[in-house]
């Protein structure tokens, strides 16, 4: 399983200021190249080429680079916003974090520095005529690099910040986690259930502090377990609410030295995260829905199209897997439950769109799709809010034929 460093390292590499840097980094020090380059560059080329004409470029490129990269930033904002105010603010982080919108801001940020260095360079005298060549060569590649990223950049914002994007952006990442719980269903470890529980000699391992598990390092559980010849049974996996009164864990023969070591292997944060967590991008999904379905905003379209992504979505677990390699046998990790899955994403849609029958009947459908996947382990789950959906239309819903529909599409759950 990714260990704690690993998994800080990719949400690193996930900020806006961590790209801007590198971008900005490897210009400066493209840059500054064309001095240590300059000694092999033969005399004569630089009349050849016109290299006195580079300060005027990189001139240009300076002023305009700032009036884009400022431009581009006024529109992210406004993305971020758009996608609070019309999907959810859960989905903001999504946004915040594409790679597209990183790598253009990144690109104009980073060639208005090269431009910036060059032309002071220029003016120290620090590349000489030969260095005017190199310099000169990198400035074509660079603006190369921007007519480039320009062109990309006017595709992507037809769509930065749209419901329908946001909403794939978040059928995406659901879809990653999902995929990656079904490779390990237990995050490395054995099962804990009904059948194998927590031993009545346990001893607790509690939180210090109150939040969401966003990560578990299961390998780094494992290395205690094992340095101490004991086992570990987990209370809490990535989507839990951490609290000092809820246990983390329970530990079978590791000493009170140990709980604080244990409690590093839990990463508790504020919010939820995407990462290992396949139940929060389930409830986002059923969070744009609801968005869509208020009175304010009245976009059924909307979620009957997030009703497809979610039964894409739980369509990956749905099939009869081998038993999962168990290669943290110390560490015992309870399962997601089915019921869980299927409350987190269409019970709040079966509540907020009980008044309207295409809604529910797109809902019954899919709860019929997903019974008859795979080896029926959904079949329980999907019957259940079939029945809550279907009660609560009957409650809300005043033409009986809307009415017979419904119950005609239930009756095939």
């Amino acid at each position: 399983m990714t260990s704690r460093w690993l998994w800080l390292l990719s949400r690193l590499g996930r900020r806006i200021w961590f790209r801007a840097s590198l971008f900005s980094l490897a210009a400066v020090l493209t840059a500054l190249l064309a001095i240590v380059i300059a000694p092999f560059i033969p005399v004569d080329v630089p009349a050849k080429v016109g290299a006195d004409s580079v300060d005027n470029i990189l001139g240009i490129i300076a002023s305009s680079m700032l009036a884009v990269t400022t431009f581009s930033l006024n529109v992210m904002v406004s993305a971020y916003s758009a996608a609070t105010t019309n999907v959810t603010p859960r989905a903001t982080r999504l946004v915040m974090e594409d790679s597209t919108t990183q790598n253009v801001l990144a690109t104009f940020l980073g060639s208005f520095l090269f431009s910036l260095v060059g032309i002071v360079a220029l003016s120290t005298g620090a590349y000489g005529d030969q260095g005017r060549v190199v310099l000169l060569g990198v400035t074509i590649v660079v603006i190369v690099l921007i007519v480039v990223t320009l062109l990309r950049w006017i595709d992507h914002l037809s769509k930065l910040g749209r419901v329908t994007e946001t909403t794939a952006r978040v059928e995406e990442v659901a879809a990653a986690a999902m995929r990656e719980r079904q490779r390990r269903p237990y995050l490395g470890g054995a099962r804990l259930d009904s059948e194998r529980v927590v031993p009545a000699g346990a001893r607790p391992v509690a939180a210090d502090r109150i939040g969401y598990v966003q990560h578990v390092d299961v390998g780094a559980l494992s290395s205690l377990a094992e340095d101490a010849e004991g086992r570990i049974y987990l209370g809490a996996i990535p989507g839990m609410f951490a609290e000092p009164a809820r246990p983390l864990a329970w530990t079978v023969g590791l000493d009170e030295e140990n709980d604080e070591a244990v409690r590093r292997c839990f990463s508790v944060g504020d919010t939820r995260s995407f990462d290992q967590d396949p139940r929060f991008g389930l409830c986002v999904l059923s969070e744009i829905a609801s968005r869509a379905l208020s009175p304010g905003i009245n976009d059924p379209g909307t979620a009957i199209d997030v009703i497809g992504r979610a039964v894409r979505v739980l369509a990956l677990w749905s099939s009869p897997e081998a038993e999962p390699e168990i290669a943290y046998p110390r560490v015992f990790v309870p399962a997601i439950e089915p019921d869980d899955l299927f409350s987190d994403v269409f019970q709040p849609l079966g509540r907020d769109g009980a008044g309207l029958v295409e809604v529910g009947l797109r809902l019954q459908k899919a709860l019929h799709t997903l019974a008859r996947l795979g080896d029926g382990r959904y079949a329980a789950a999907a019957r259940r809010q079939s029945e809550l959906a279907l009660a609560r239309a009957e409650a809300a819903l005043v033409i009986e034929d809307d009415v017979r529909q419904l119950r005609e599409a239930a009756a095939q759950v």
